[in-house]
């Protein structure tokens, strides 16, 4: 099966949440919709059990992660495993920290937001790929300071065998029914 014919599965998949950092964000225009739409992703990802990874680029100058990302990240992790990774390499593939919290998790699935599109984000997602993981880019959580520069990251990941999908693709994807708790709960997720 063609890795861009998949869906998020719960079972396989981890939450990647890329360097959503308080001086980083302050250059985004969408940095609202990243911030708010991670959480959804957090919030979801903890309700079907799937864990979060979530980095932070050099946050001796770029800060912590954004306060209220933190806050969502911090009130799940007694539902799900939610682990940090400090980086300096652009390619979190590159790092240790990271790379021990991925394999922690068992699983191949990878569901990534994050800033910034054309940097960060493209560098994990091609690792990725090339270590043989299924890769979902979550497109409207993903931003860059430029739309151009975004865009042509989704262009190249799609290419290079990637899912470029949406936040409610996902959350939707994970939860997989109508008719539960947990589709309710979802619903929530999705309104609030």
């Amino acid at each position: 099966m063609s890795h861009a014919t998949t869906i998020a599965r719960r079972e396989d998949a981890v939450l990647l949440v890329i360097d959503v950092q308080e001086r980083l964000a302050v250059a985004m225009s969408r940095r609202e919709d990243v911030i708010g739409l991670s959480s959804k992703l957090i919030r979801t990802a903890a309700l079907v059990g799937a864990p979060v990874v979530v980095t932070r680029q050099y946050p001796k100058g770029l800060g912590d992660v954004e306060p209220e990302l933190r806050e969502v990240a911090e009130s799940v992790s007694s539902a799900t495993s939610v682990q940090w990774a400090d980086k300096v390499a652009f390619d979190c593939f590159a790092e240790p920290t990271f790379l021990s919290a991925l394999k922690s998790t068992g699983r191949r699935q990878l569901v990534i937001a994050g800033m910034e599109s054309h940097i960060c984000v493209v560098q994990a997602a091609l690792s990725a790929l090339r270590d043989g993981l299924e890769v979902h880019v979550v497109s409207d959580a993903c931003c860059s300071r430029d739309a151009s520069s975004h865009d042509a990251a989704l262009v190249r990941l799609r290419e290079a065998g990637a899912v470029i999908t949406t936040t409610e693709s996902v959350l939707y994807e994970l939860v997989g029914e109508a008719g539960t708790d947990e589709f309710r709960d979802l619903l929530r997720i999705v309104k609030s």
